[in-house]
Parts: structure tokens; C-alpha cells; sequence
């Protein structure tokens, strides 16, 4: 197909719009949402193993050595005691101090060394996940009917398939290793202040409860403020993409101000969400540290009580110390990565809204290929409508003959470009049938089917690439001499090497580096490309000068021999010679038959057929 690809962000058929619909505003099961996230990382079970093993020697590792620090304390205090209370040859036991200097480097480097493991292999394990969720999603964005795009705002999804699954991705790459890391330290932790001193573990215990019971609400409340910032910034994503791309209507109409008055409402929206999501979170921290301070006064307290009546050494009594803090860091840093697994949730879910939407009908197990077509088409007995409560079409029957030009008029709404979507089968019908030389267009699969078609669309779409790849789009593997012969036949050839660099000559990404009317150009020379059996043309010269539109009539008029073509025009001058012409009004064809006939008759056809002339005499 000629030109069947469309913007990305957009829809994929042509044509207006549908109205747009509100993105999900409640969020879905946090623990389900988890399990499902987790699912994307069970291919690397053996990896992930690997990960929590790393961390649990890198973390016996780190433990051990508040505690072998506390024996080198006490070696030199013991030492410098002895020396005080004069005892005989009193002093510090180096030997014993040394053993325990190389412990410690030991022990610091190989708890180093197992979280380079770990991070590495993590690394590689979440940049994989993210990749196969990034793979679902983009198989599941092309596997979606084209209603879905009508209904979502394209920054929306924009923000889903982007930002949305950056953050899943910075979750998995730092936080889960981070999560890993503090729960082994803080069982590893809790073991090794035992074999210190069970009372004053108790005492450090006892905050964990309090601090679980003061998190918990804040982490719910959050869950809900980190959810909504996600939708608005989705939101305002759309608007940005929206304003920056027709900000040329935008400021032809001089509507400037609406836009920032629209754009301050939503900013103003995600700053109220983003404040008190972080707000919430932030807050975590200082009661942590409120919480762990308190706790340092008892064991403080109680262990110099210990010291004094001979039950602890003063080295301990650090080694505790060093634990205590260790221990309530991790508390504090587990607490502030469920705020971000509140985020990331939230994330993840409205990704899972994309994947949970229904596809499209699949394509039939066994497509069928018509080995020579003619372009015959039939709509026999077509019902549809975008909503089931809302049909546009009822009981739409045409019969088009191989080789006919069939024109489609009708007042700006009344079905044309619908009439074409349906027989490319970019939406589904309610009832009735499509056939394509007498065989229902859903039993060939989509590809086959949209390749039979050639497309001149009013909206030109090119793509950032050289003027010579944009053509080549019609026809894969295309010559360098088949594409000089489609540009020439649509009088495209003399502009293309007037520019400095010819058919090589690079257009930006809105290919705003040359005219509407060399746009519009290029698109007919990819269509001639094409070389389809059937030729759609919606308001094909409406961009082009006179001359330039005289030119391309010829080169249409010699293309259009042997082809069944399709012209959807308002100028109804350009039509006057169709085989048929279709008279379409709010989604019905109304009227059919060539113009004499039409004209003859008397009714809509006649009517805006003569109104159109009237108007241009008015206007000579």
C-alpha cells in the first residue's frame, strides 16, 4: 500500500477524529499489579537468584564488620587500660590489632566485590525486562483497532509507552536491588545485635512496629497522589504535543492565550497531585530519623548501664551503635522505596491498561489471496456506526465495477472518509459484508489487503528521510529508475532536481523544508509507485497550484486507466466525468449515478452541484 502508514501518535486510518475519552481514574489492585510486573521477570529466575545470593554475601560481609570493629576497639582499650592500672608489661597486642585491620579490608573488599556482581547482574536482568515489556506494548499498540487511537489523546499514550515504562525501568534497575539489599541487611543485622546484646536488640526492635504503623497510611495516601500525578502528566504531554504541532493554526487564529490558559490549568493540576505525592513521601524521612533518634537515647543509655556493671564492653557498645543506625537507615530506605514502588505501581498500571485493551479482530488462520484482481467492490447490506448506540451508516448498499472512477461528494460529516476506512478495513462493520472481487475482505488478511489499495490522502504525510526513501514507500525494493519514472509521471522529477541535493535531499521531520504542493506531489509519485490495483484520492490537488493541478490531472487521468478509483472531492467540477458518483449524507448514500443523471434528477446532487457555481459566480 502506498501510503498506508500513518503518524504514530495518531490514528491509523484518515480522516477526523472521534471524540476523546478519559483515561482511567481509579487505580487497579496494587498487590495485582505486582504480581503481574513480577511476571515479566520470571525468565530470569536463575539470574534473580544469583542477585539475592550476591547480596546476601555482600551483606555478611558488611555486617560482620561493626562487630570486628568493635573487637579492635577493644583490643586498644583493653591495652591502654592494662597501662593505666600499671599492670606488668602491659600494652596493645598489635599482632591481634593487625589481624583484625586485615579482617576488616578483607571483609570491605569482598562485600564490594559481590555488589558489583550484584548490580551487574541486575543491570542486565532489568534493562532485558523492560525491553520484552516495551516489545509487549508496541506489538499490542499495532494489534489495537484504530478506535482505540480515535478515543485516547496521543500525548496520553505517548506518556505511557515513554514515561510511564521509564519509570518501571528505574525501579527495576536501582530500587528492587535496593529492597533485596535491605532486608537481608536488616535479618543480618538483627542476628548479629543478638549475639551482642538481646535486651538492647529489643530495644531497637521496638521501634520497627512504630515505624511501620506510622508509614502505612502515608504509603496509601501517596499510592493515590502518585497515581493521579502519572495522569496528569500524561495529560499534559497530550497538550503539549498537540499545541506545538499545529501551533501555526494555533497562532493564525490568534488563539495563543487559550492554549496557556489550557496549559496552566493542567500544570497547575500535575504541580497540586506532584506536591503532595512528594509531600507525602518526604515526610517519611524526618519521622524515621525522629524515631531512630529516640532510640539511640535508650541504647545509649541502657548499654552505659551495662559498661558500668561489667556485662558489655565499651567496644560493643559501638559496634550496637553502628548496628542500630544501619538498622533503622534500611527501615527508613525501605519505607522510602515503597513511596516509589507507590509510583511505580502506578505506573505499571496504566501500562497494563494499554495491554488489557481488547485487539483488533484477528486476521483470518488461513487468509486468502486473489492470484490476478480486478478491483470489483460491493458493500452489500453495511451497518456501522463508531458506538453501538450511535449508527452512522444503515443498510449502505454500492456496486463498483472493475476499472469505474467512483466519486464520493457529500457536505463536510456525511460518511466519505468512513466509506473508505470501511473498505480497508480500518474499522469493523456492525453488519453486512465488503467484498473485494466477490470475496469478503475479512477472509484476506489486513496487510494483503490494504496492499491492493494506493493512497493520495489531503493530509500528506512524509516521513524524516531523503525524498528518494519517501517515494520507495509504495513499492518495497524499489530501483532508483523505477522511482525517477513514478516522479516524472506525477510532474514531480524537475522541482526534485532543482533542490541542492536532489532525490538525496533530506526532509525534516514535518517536511516543512519544501511546499504544500511538492508534498502533495510526492505522495502521487508514491502512490504511481505502488502500481494498486484500486486508487484513493481525497482531495488529491487541493494544495497545488493550477498549473501544477493540471499537470497531475493528466498524470491521474493516464494512472487511473485499468484501475478502479475512488475520488473523494468538494470541487464537483473535477468529477463530472466519474463512472459513478455517490451522494453521501449523514452516512448514507442518498443518491448514485453518473452527473447527467444526478443533475436531471433534480434533488441533493442538483443542489449542491449548483449551489457550488452559484458561489463562484458570486465570488467572480
Amino acid at each position: 500500500m502506498s501510503n498506508a502508514k500513518q503518524k504514530p501518535s495518531g490514528g491509523m486510518g484518515f480522516g477526523g477524529k472521534r471524540p476523546v475519552g478519559k483515561p482511567g481514574e481509579k487505580a487497579k489492585n496494587f498487590k495485582g499489579s505486582g504480581k503481574r510486573l513480577l511476571t515479566y521477570l520470571s525468565p530470569f529466575k536463575g539470574r534473580l537468584i544469583l542477585v539475592v545470593l550476591m547480596t546476601i554475601l555482600s551483606t555478611i560481609f558488611t555486617v560482620f564488620s561493626p562487630k570486628i570493629l568493635g573487637d579492635t576497639l577493644n583490643v586498644i582499650l583493653d591495652g591502654m587500660i592494662a597501662k593505666f592500672k600499671h599492670v606488668p608489661n602491659a600494652s596493645i597486642d598489635f599482632s591481634k590489632l593487625g589481624h583484625y585491620v586485615i579482617l576488616l579490608l578483607v571483609l570491605y573488599v569482598l562485600s564490594s566485590a559481590f555488589l558489583y556482581l550484584q548490580k551487574f547482574i541486575m543491570s542486565d536482568v532489568a534493562q532485558k525486562t523492560v525491553q520484552s515489556l516495551r516489545t509487549a506494548v508496541d506489538k499490542k499498540l499495532h494489534n489495537l483497532p484504530i478506535n482505540y487511537f480515535d478515543t485516547h489523546p496521543q500525548g496520553d499514550v505517548l506518556s505511557r509507552v515513554t514515561n510511564d515504562i521509564d519509570t518501571i525501568s528505574s525501579t527495576l534497575q536501582q530500587s528492587l536491588t535496593q529492597l533485596i539489599t535491605a532486608v537481608i541487611t536488616i535479618i543480618g543485622i538483627t542476628i548479629m545485635m543478638l549475639t551482642i546484646s538481646p535486651l538492647l536488640t529489643l530495644i531497637c526492635i521496638i521501634t520497627l512496629p512504630i515505624c511501620f504503623i506510622v508509614a502505612m497510611p502515608i504509603v496509601k495516601k501517596s499510592q493515590r497522589f502518585f497515581f493521579k500525578q502519572q495522569q496528569e502528566l500524561g495529560k499534559l504531554s497530550g497538550h503539549v504535543e498537540e499545541i506545538y504541532s499545529g501551533h501555526t493554526v494555533i497562532k493564525a487564529f490568534g488563539k495563543e492565550k487559550d492554549a496557556i490558559k489550557e496549559f496552566d490549568e493542567i500544570n497547575n493540576r500535575l504541580y497540586a497531585s506532584a506536591w503532595k505525592a512528594q509531600f507525602m513521601a518526604g515526610i517519611l524521612m524526618p519521622i524515621m530519623r525522629l524515631i531512630s533518634n529516640i532510640a539511640y537515647v535508650f541504647i545509649a543509655a541502657v548499654g552505659g548501664i551495662m559498661v558500668v556493671n561489667g556485662k558489655l564492653q565499651v567496644g560493643y557498645i559501638q559496634s550496637f551503635i553502628q548496628y542500630s543506625r544501619q538498622f533503622t537507615q534500611q527501615i527508613s530506605q525501605t519505607t522510602n522505596i515503597a513511596n516509589v514502588l507507590q509510583s511505580t505501581m502506578a505506573a505499571a498500571e496504566r501500562v497494563f491498561e494499554i495491554l488489557d485493551e481488547p485487539d483488533a479482530v484477528a486476521d483470518p488462520i488461513n487468509p486468502k489471496v486473489i492470484e490476478n484482481p480486478t478491483g470489483n467492490v460491493n458493500f452489500n447490506h453495511v451497518k456501522f456506526g463508531y458506538s453501538e448506540d450511535k449508527i452512522l451508516m444503515q443498510d449502505m448498499n454500492v456496486n463498483v465495477k472493475a476499472g469505474q472512477t467512483i466519486a464520493i461528494v457529500g457536505p463536510t460529516g456525511a460518511g466519505k472518509t468512513t466509506l473508505i476506512n470501511l473498505m480497508m478495513r480500518f474499522y469493523e462493520l456492525n453488519d453486512g459484508s465488503i467484498t473485494f472481487d466477490g470475496t469478503d475482505i475479512t477472509n484476506f488478511s489486513r496487510g494483503y489487503l490494504r496492499s491492493m489499495f494506493g493512497m493520495v490522502l489531503q493530509d500528506t504525510w512524509l516521513f524524516n528521510g531523503t525524498i528518494k526513501d519517501n517515494i520507495a514507500y509504495g513499492k518495497e525494493n524499489a530501483t532508483m529508475e523505477e522511482i525517477i519514472t513514478a516522479a516524472k509521471a506525477a510532474h514531480a522529477d524537475h522541482f526534485i532536481r532543482t533542490l541542492p541535493e536532489g532525490y538525496d535531499t533530506v526532509l525534516n521531520e514535518e517536511a516543512s523544508n519544501i511546499s504544500q504542493g511538492q508534498k502533495q506531489l510526492l505522495t502521487i509519485a508514491r502512490a504511481i509507485l505502488a502500481n494498486p490495483k484500486v486508487l484513493i484520492l481525497d482531495e488529491a490537488t487541493s494544495s497545488v497550484d493550477t498549473r501544477t493541478e493540471s499537470y497531475i490531472q493528466n498524470a491521474m487521468t493516464r494512472l487511473m486507466k485499468g484501475r478502479t478509483n475512488f475520488v473523494i472531492a468538494h470541487r464537483l467540477s473535477t468529477i463530472k466525468d466519474a463512472d459513478l458518483i455517490l451522494v453521501m449524507d449523514q452516512g448514507n448514500v442518498i443518491e448514485q449515478g453518473n452527473h447527467n443523471e444526478l443533475m436531471e434528477k433534480g434533488g441533493f446532487y442538483s443542489t449542491l452541484y449548483n449551489s457550488q457555481f452559484a458561489n463562484n459566480d458570486e465570488i467572480a
